[in-house]
């Protein structure tokens, strides 16, 4: 890593000298970065990769690939933070060819006024009617303050010819009682053509005290009838954010299961719409894998697909951590602060239908320029062969600093079947604690990525942050890719397990593999920005 130079001012030689000072009138503090040591870095303004605006937060997206751009639309409730009472999460939007880089289009749609049916915008979704050449964007009008005999929460619409100037519809307006349904819990709609050729619109909701998802069809997306419940959900549970669509020969459901317990995004699959459906009737709890259907970890929520004919993405939003701790992740029965930045991954399908997440072909491309590869210090017993480490019991290489993006790749052979290894971050040769992503042993045949507080002043396993159960590779080896934006840290391995975190403090900090109670062999290292 070349030598960088960090320097300031002292505001005292800003101003004129005064009598009896020295003629030297500035300070200079020069930091040595081909050091070790920690650094207390700062998230820089700009977020090139994970999307965040310039005032506030990204949360719930609603991607829609546009027929007519021949691109991806995203809208999204803008979070201020603090937001106006009453009144907020107005629809921002943003455009994007390769969900590595974004157009910011501003506001879109704004709030009613205090006393609207909408005077807070919730989730909703976007379809373009090649008909009538007009975008149709259904959302959720969240009522202020609603009296008993007010509807909490209805869907609504508004249209646009340009997906520039919208048009609030003021006389359409689905209500849940109407329907036997909730009137306060009937939100997040989202439409899909099915194979009949009609639109069908699946709205989170109450039936009774019993999460649904219900169901609406038109031929038009004017007029809308009630189908009844699409899906029952499962114990207490509430799916929020739900997204159906066709891949392959496999239909899905994608949601966001709310529950305080799980707060992750999740999935279910079937060959059919009315097989999709069965996975959780009266409770069935048929789920698609080995670990219940989990895409990521909780550090990333709200997930919601587009496609372009060739791939199909999912954006979600990673949420911040309050007070910039790294450890406050909202674990079980709290949950993670609200909206952060925006996060897309690349759905995976497997042979027999299974999704996982992988990474985004246009991120890798963007960070393309090779960083040297330094071994700054190390721990216990290493071994460098070339670009290969082999690393025994309790061992650790720390490597050189990171930039404020980074693509970070390297291979990790374990020597046994319940070895375990990790990657540290924001580590330096002093410091007492720094952030490991722990691939643990569950069993023999299962891994899990665990997240740790490491070193002497550390907390160890934070609850809250773990990744999903996943297979371990026959083989013993793992492709393990990381792709860091300020804090925003993204980690896949084999295209079978992606794990999303909230890190604060990566920037200008070294980084490490550490190998926990066996030996591994690491190969291929490669840092990019």
């Amino acid at each position: 890593m070349k030598k960088m130079i960090y320097s300031f001012i002292l505001a005292a030689g800003l101003a004129a000298p005064l009598a009896g000072c020295s003629d030297d009138s500035s300070v200079v503090e020069e930091k040595d970065w081909n050091t070790a040591t920690y650094f207390a870095s700062a998230d820089a303004s700009a977020q090139e990769t994970y999307y965040k605006p310039s005032v506030g937060y990204v949360g719930d997206p609603m991607p829609f690939y546009d027929p007519v751009a021949a691109e991806f639309k995203i809208m999204y409730l803008q979070e201020f933070r603090p937001n106006q009472a009453a009144t907020y999460h107005p629809f921002w939007g943003l455009s994007t060819k390769d969900a590595a880089g974004y157009t910011a289009l501003g506001e879109l749609i704004p709030c009613g006024g205090a006393a609207e049916q909408d005077a807070a915008l919730g989730t909703g979704c976007t379809v373009y009617d090649e008909a009538g050449k007009l975008y149709y964007t259904f959302y959720t009008g969240n009522k202020y303050a609603p009296t008993a005999a007010e509807n909490g929460q209805v869907v609504m619409v508004a249209t646009s010819p340009d997906f520039k100037t919208w048009t609030k519809d003021r006389v359409f307006m689905l209500k849940g009682n109407d329907y036997g349904y909730s009137r306060n819990d009937f939100r997040d709609p989202m439409v899909f053509q099915g194979d009949d050729g009609r639109y069908h619109m699946l709205v989170s909701t109450k039936q009774g005290s019993k999460g649904v998802l219900a169901e609406f069809t038109s031929a038009n997306l004017k007029d809308w009838t009630s189908a009844g419940v699409f899906m029952t959900m499962m114990w207490d549970r509430f799916y929020e954010c739900p997204d159906v669509f066709k891949m392959g020969d496999w239909w899905y459901l994608v949601y966001s299961e709310m529950h305080a317990a799980v707060r992750r995004v999740q999935y279910f699959k079937g060959r059919t719409l009315e097989e999709l459906k069965r996975c959780t009737a009266n409770d069935a709890g048929l789920w698609p894998d080995a670990h219940e259907g989990m895409l990521d970890s909780r550090g990333f929520y709200a997930g919601k697909t587009a496609s372009d004919g060739t791939n199909r993405y999912i954006w979600g939003w990673c949420p911040t951590r309050s007070g910039n701790d790294n450890t406050n992740v909202g674990a079980y029965p709290n949950e993670p602060q609200w909206a952060g930045n925006l996060v897309a991954h690349r759905l995976v399908q497997h042979a027999d239908g299974t999704l996982t997440l992988g990474e985004v072909p246009a991120v890798s491309s963007k960070l393309a320029t090779a960083q040297e590869v330094k071994l700054m210090a190390q721990g216990g017993s290493v071994q460098q062969s070339g670009g290969s480490f082999t690393l025994g019991a309790d061992s650790y290489a720390l490597f050189g600093r990171l930039g404020s993006r980074n693509k970070i790749s390297f291979t990790v052979t374990t020597s046994g079947n319940t070895d375990r290894f990790g990657i540290s971050v924001v580590r330096g040769t002093d410091s007492e604690k720094y952030y490991t992503m722990v691939v643990n042993a569950e069993g023999d045949n299962a891994r899990k990525v665990n997240f740790e507080e490491e070193g002497t002043a550390g907390k160890g396993f934070i609850e809250g942050a773990d990744g999903y159960v996943f297979a371990r590779p026959a083989d013993n080896t793992y492709h393990v890719t990381i792709y860091t934006d300020n804090s925003v840290c993204v980690m896949y391995i084999n295209d079978v397990c992606c794990y999303t975190n909230r890190i604060y403090g990566i920037q200008k900090n070294c980084w490490s593999i550490n190998s926990y109670g066996g030996s591994i062999t690491v190969s291929n290292v490669e840092v990019k920005q």
